[in-house]
C-alpha cells in the first residue's frame, strides 16, 4: 500500500487476498457463492487502490480447485491457497483435501461460512439457503485432514490468521490447514496498518539429526545387501542429484514400490523397478524414504534380522491409527536435505568398500536387465486389441522422451513401462486414492510452467471423477492445454482387482459379468474435450497409437489447445 494513500482500512474480503499475496501466493482458486459478496468487493476495491494481489481464478468444480492447488504446489513447492462456497462447497472439496493431507501439500482451504444471524447486522442471511447450509461443525468435514483450523471472529485478524495457517501448513511436515470466514466478519472493515504489516510467522523445517545419519552412514555402509524404497521421491532436485550419486557409489538398489514421484532415474543402473519382493526378502539393511506403506504385509516380509530405518518429514506417519511397519531407526527430516548430507558422509569412504561393493553391483546389474528385458517382452505383447496398459505405457513414455514432459499416473500408465528420468518427470496418486486427481494436477502444474508438457494418464472411470467438463471449460478459460490419455476398459478395474485377489475363486470371478464393476457402455470421451474446442481421438489399434500420441502432444504444445486420447485396453 503506498504510503501516501489516506484510506486507513480495506473490505476484510479484500484483506485475504491482499495478505496472500505478500506470503507469496500467486493464485487462489475458487468456488464462489452467496457468502463471497464482501470477498468480490474486496477484491474489486483492492484493485481500484491498485493494490498487488494474487490472481483470483474462477474454478467451476470445488475438486479442480484443490487438484489444480495440488499440482501448483507440486511444481512449485509454494504452499496454496484455495477458498471455497460454505459447507457445501467445502465438502466437494473435501477428498481433494484428503489428497493433499497425505500427500503433504502445504494449502489454506477456506470457505464462507453461512452467516450466523438473521436480520440487524450487515451480511445477515438474506437468501433460504442461509438456513439450509447452517451446521454445528463445518469444520468437522474436513478437521481429520487439517493440520490446524480456525474460524475467524473478527476483521483484524485476518491478517494474523493468514500468516499462521501458512506458516503451519509450510512447517515440517507440511499439509493442508482450514480457515472458515463468516460473511459477517469478512463485510467488517480490516484495518489497513494490519494488512500491511511485516509477516508475523516463519515455518519451521525440521532437519535429520547429524548423529541418526551418521548412525545410517555406518548401517549402509557394511551392509551386505542393502535396499533403498523410495515413495514419495527424494526431495528437492538436489535430493535426486544426491540419491544417484549415491546409489552409484554404493550400488544400492532404489525400489519404487507404489511410488508417488520420481526418486531415481530410469537409466541408473541401481533403479530396480517397482517389485519390491525379491528385494526385501533378501535384505539385511532397509532405508525406507518417507514411505507410508513400503511394502504389503500380508505377501512381503523383511528378515527378522534386518534392520529398517524410516526416514521422512513424519516418518512413523501419526496421521494414520494403523501402521505398523517396524522402525529400528525413525530419522525426522526433510528427505532431500537428509541425502545430500548421507551423500557427504558415505562418498569418500566408497573406495575402500570397492571389495564388497563391485560384486554387488554385478548383482543388480544382472537382475536389473533381466527385470527389464521381461518388462520390454510383456510390453510388446501387449501390442494386440484390445491394448494392454503395458504397451500403452511403453508408446507414451516413448512419445514424451524428448520433451521436457510430466507425466502423471491416475490407474493409467504402469511405472516401470513408462521409465521416466528426470527429477519432477513422474507423478502418482496419492495412496489415499481420492480420483479425479490427474487432469486437474496436470492443469495446475501446467499453470506454473505453460511451456512444459504435462500428461495426465487415467482410467475412464477416473476420467469421469475429473468433472471433465469443468476441467476442459478452465484449460481452456486460463490457456493451460494438458494432453490426457485415458486408459479405458470400461470398467472398474482396481475394483475388480480387488475382489479377484480376496476371492480368486469365488463365485464373482467365475461370473460373466462382476457385480459393481462395469462401466460399460462407455461415454466418447474424445467428444467431451471438443465441446471446449479442444481436440479428442479414440485408439483401438495398437499400430495407430504413437500417431494419436504425436497428435496430441502437438495439439497441446503449438495450437495451445486441450486433447484427450482414448485408448481402449483390456
Amino acid at each position: 500500500m503506498p504510503k501516501d494513500n489516506p484510506d486507513t482500512e480495506m473490505t476484510a474480503g479484500g484483506a485475504i487476498f491482499t495478505r496472500l499475496k505478500a506470503l507469496g501466493v500467486d493464485y487462489v482458486f475458487c468456488n464462489s457463492g452467496t457468502d463471497f459478496p464482501p470477498i468480490i468487493e474486496g477484491l474489486a476495491e483492492a484493485m481500484a487502490k491498485g493494490i498487488d494481489l494474487p490472481q483470483a481464478l474462477v474454478i467451476p468444480h470445488e475438486s479442480a480447485a484443490l487438484g489444480m492447488a495440488h499440482g501448483y504446489y507440486a511444481a512449485t513447492g509454494k504452499a496454496q491457497a484455495v477458498i471455497l462456497h460454505t459447507n457445501v462447497g467445502l465438502a466437494n472439496g473435501a477428498m481433494g483435501m484428503i489428497n493433499a493431507a497425505t500427500d503433504h501439500v502445504p494449502m489454506i482451504l477456506m470457505s464462507g461460512r453461512t452467516p450466523v444471524v438473521e436480520r440487524n447486522r450487515f451480511g445477515a442471511r438474506t437468501v433460504p439457503i442461509g438456513w439450509g447450509q447452517e451446521m454445528r461443525d463445518q469444520t468437522a468435514l474436513v478437521r481429520e485432514t487439517s493440520k490446524w483450523d480456525y474460524e475467524v471472529r473478527f476483521p483484524e485478524q485476518v491478517p494474523e490468521l493468514l500468516d499462521r495457517a501458512h506458516a503451519i501448513a509450510s512447517s515440517t511436515p507440511s499439509g493442508p490447514v482450514y480457515l472458515a470466514l463468516p460473511r459477517e466478519v469478512l463485510c467488517e472493515p480490516c484495518p489497513m496498518d494490519e494488512v500491511s504489516a511485516p509477516i508475523t510467522m516463519a515455518a519451521t523445517r525440521a532437519a535429520a539429526p547429524q548423529g541418526d545419519l551418521e548412525r545410517l552412514a555406518e548401517l549402509l555402509a557394511n551392509a551386505e545387501n542393502p535396499l533403498i524404497i523410495a515413495q514419495r521421491g527424494a526431495g528437492d532436485r538436489a535430493g535426486f542429484d544426491a540419491l544417484a550419486r549415491l546409489a552409484e557409489a554404493w550400488a544400492l538398489p532404489v525400489c519404487h514400490y507404489w511410488a508417488g514421484a520420481l526418486a531415481i532415474s530410469y537409466e541408473h543402473p541401481s533403479c530396480v523397478g517397482s517389485d519390491v519382493a525379491p528385494w526385501l526378502a533378501e535384505a539385511d539393511v532397509v532405508l525406507v524414504l518417507d514411505g507410508l506403506a513400503p511394502w504389503s504385509p500380508d505377501i512381503h516380509s523383511p528378515k527378522a534380522s534386518a534392520t529398517i530405518v524410516n526416514l521422512g518429514p513424519d516418518p512413523l506417519h501419526h496421521r494414520f491409527p494403523v501402521r505398523n511397519f517396524r522402525s529400528d531407526l525413525s530419522i525426522t527430516g526433510e528427505v532431500g536435505d537428509a541425502l545430500v548430507r548421507l551423500d557427504a558422509m558415505l562418498s569418500p569412504r566408497a573406495g575402500a568398500r570397492t571389495a564388497r561393493i563391485e560384486p554387488r553391483r554385478g548383482r543388480v546389474a544382472e537382475r536389473v536387465t533381466a527385470s527389464r528385458a521381461a518388462q520390454d517382452a510383456a510390453a510388446t505383447e501387449g501390442a494386440s486389441v484390445p491394448m494392454t496398459k503395458a504397451w500403452v505405457a511403453k508408446c507414451v513414455g516413448d512419445a514424451v522422451r524428448d520433451y521436457d514432459a510430466t507425466l502423471l499416473c491416475e490407474l493409467g500408465c504402469p511405472l516401470d513401462h513408462v521409465r521416466p528420468t528426470k527429477h519432477g518427470s513422474w507423478r502418482d496418486l496419492p495412496h489415499s486414492g481420492g480420483l479425479g486427481w490427474s487432469l486437474p494436477t496436470g492443469m495446475g502444474m501446467k499453470l506454473a510452467n505453460p511451456d512444459r508438457l504435462i500428461v495426465s494418464t487415467m482410467g475412464d472411470g477416473s476420467y469421469m471423477f475429473a468433472n471433465p467438463v469443468a476441467c476442459h471449460q478452465i484449460a481452456e478459460a486460463y490457456e493451460i492445454p494438458t494432453l490426457s490419455v485415458i486408459l479405458n476398459n470400461q470398467e472398474w478395474f482396481a475394483v475388480r482387482r480387488a475382489a479377484m485377489g480376496l476371492y480368486p475363486n469365488g463365485h464373482a470371478a467365475k461370473a460373466n459379468q462382476m457385480p459393481l464393476t462395469a462401466l460399460s457402455p462407455s461415454p466418447e470421451f474424445a467428444r467431451i474435450v471438443e465441446a471446449s474446442r479442444g481436440f479428442g481421438q479414440t485408439v483401438t489399434d495398437p499400430t495407430k497409437l504413437s500417431e494419436a500420441l504425436a497428435r496430441g502432444i502437438d495439439v497441446v504444445m503449438n495450437e495451445k489447445r486441450a486433447a484427450v486420447i482414448n485408448v481402449m485396453v483390456a
